[in-house]
């Protein structure tokens, strides 16, 4: 009797809520079908790009960049979706990874989002360490009055380097409130790009007497970057200027940005001029040697970058004076049989923008068999470009000797004599460590740690 009774009640809280049932408990069911499906799908995605990824032997970027750590990560995604950069991070078997590591530029916009502090921003990899000056939380050097910010500190990124530029000369301006009279300035500063452009700007908020120098123009290693670069940032504060809305814009138009900023506030930046040493003053201070004179400082801000001077080839016919270091205007190649070597993105881009011109015969030369520390998005156009024939490309190949007209390598033993009338070497630089360390400031190396 009591199961009958069970059963009519059922059959009646059935009948009393079918039209409930039907109105909610089939939408969420479909709605939760398609949310596994397209999850489902998004992961088998992420994992194809991941492996591949693996398969190319493409690593993080020596630079900023996050570890996850498995232990911690929950896999709830919201690190994938705060990347400005769209593409970088992705969810495999229910954890966080780097599925497109040569595109992560540093933003740190992941470690925010992450609610578990499952990641960690570090530099360098376990293959590839990175040399950085070891800083206080105030960017000064173990020098004491000697600072470092931007690029050379690690900070790659625009803003960042705009932000630490502008918190440097905080500090800076702190320590020279308490230091008595002495030398004629309070601060050198000792390059232009984005942030020796933005202490610049925060010394003259602050009435600091400074100086700033700079061994190419304004924009630093920016200035060199091949003609139509697209330049990533994000919103930043300028002193003198205020709240900055750019994201993602060019090359040109964030020069030409830079240079309304300084003929606005009228900030004094004296271009071409290398510093030469950096010296203690007696009685307290430094002095900072250039190529056109010594100025006599309180303190000084380094914020030179990373590009330092750069590598050379070493091969005979180098010095000629067709052989340049840079790319600025690829339309002065028109015309002309062009080498380019390297085998990361500024030369990737190089070659790209030199096949462009109309008339250039494009040669790129890479010493690698793949283009493993280039984005994958100019490694897939150079390929693209080749097999169209729109450039030459010669992996796994060595500049022997350079000629007036002609150039010589080497691919995998095999003698390649080439027609050329300019050579462009983008080998990278020669970092500035040696010069950090013989006015004794201390650099350690990163192997991806903090």
């Amino acid at each position: 009797m009591m199961f009958v009774d069970a059963l009519y009640s059922l059959w009646w809280f059935v009948s009393d809520n079918l039209v409930a049932l039907l109105a909610y408990g089939v939408p969420t069911a479909l709605a939760g079908g398609i949310y596994l499906r397209r999850k489902a799908r998004d992961e088998a995605r992420q994992r194809a790009a991941f492996e591949a990824a693996r398969r190319k032997g493409l690593e993080p970027p020596p630079t900023l960049h996050p570890y996850i750590d498995p232990n911690v990560c929950i896999g709830c995604g919201a690190c994938v979706h705060a990347c400005p950069e769209g593409d970088v991070l992705g969810l495999v078997n229910e954890r966080a990874q780097l599925i497109h590591p040569t595109h992560c530029i540093g933003h740190g916009a992941c470690r925010e989002a992450c609610p578990m502090d499952a990641i960690t921003l570090v530099l360098g990899t376990s293959k590839r360490g990175v040399e950085i000056p070891v800083l206080t939380p105030y960017f000064e050097t173990n020098v004491a009055g000697i600072f470092v910010a931007g690029e050379l500190g690690g900070m790659g990124l625009i803003r960042n380097a705009v932000t630490q530029g502008r918190q440097a000369m905080e500090a800076i301006a702190k320590r020279v409130s308490e230091m008595a009279d002495g030398p004629e300035l309070d601060v050198v500063i000792v390059g232009a790009g984005p942030a020796g452009l933005t202490a610049s700007l925060a010394a003259m908020e602050k009435g600091l007497r400074y100086r700033t120098i700079e061994q190419d123009s304004l924009g630093g290693a920016i200035a060199h970057f091949p003609r139509g670069k697209i330049v990533m940032t994000r919103p930043m504060e300028l002193p003198l200027v205020g709240q900055v809305k750019v994201t993602k814009t060019s090359k040109e138009a964030l020069m030409a940005f830079w240079q309304a900023v300084v003929e606005r506030t009228g900030v004094q930046i004296h271009t071409h001029e290398r510093m030469l040493d950096i010296r203690p003053r007696p009685g307290g201070g430094h002095v900072v040697v250039t190529d056109k004179g010594e100025y006599a400082t309180k303190t000084v801000l380094l914020a030179i970058g990373r590009r330092g001077t750069p590598r050379k080839l070493g091969v005979p016919g180098e010095d000629l004076p067709k052989v340049v270091y840079s790319l600025t205007d690829p339309a002065q190649y028109q015309g002309q049989r062009v080498l380019v070597v390297g085998g990361g993105n500024s030369a990737l881009e190089a070659a790209l923008a030199l096949a462009a011109q109309p008339g250039t015969e494009v040669t790129l030369s890479y010493r690698g068999g793949a283009f493993t520390r280039a984005a994958p998005e100019n490694s897939d156009k150079v390929l693209a470009a080749a097999q169209a024939g729109r450039l030459q490309l010669l992996l796994k190949s060595v500049v022997k000797e350079i000629r007036e007209k002609e150039v010589e390598l080497t691919q995998e033993g095999r003698p390649i004599v080439l027609a050329n009338d300019a050579v462009i070497v983008q080998a990278g630089g020669v970092l500035p460590t040696p010069f950090l360390r013989k006015i004794g400031i201390r650099v350690e190396t990163k192997y991806g740690t903090p």
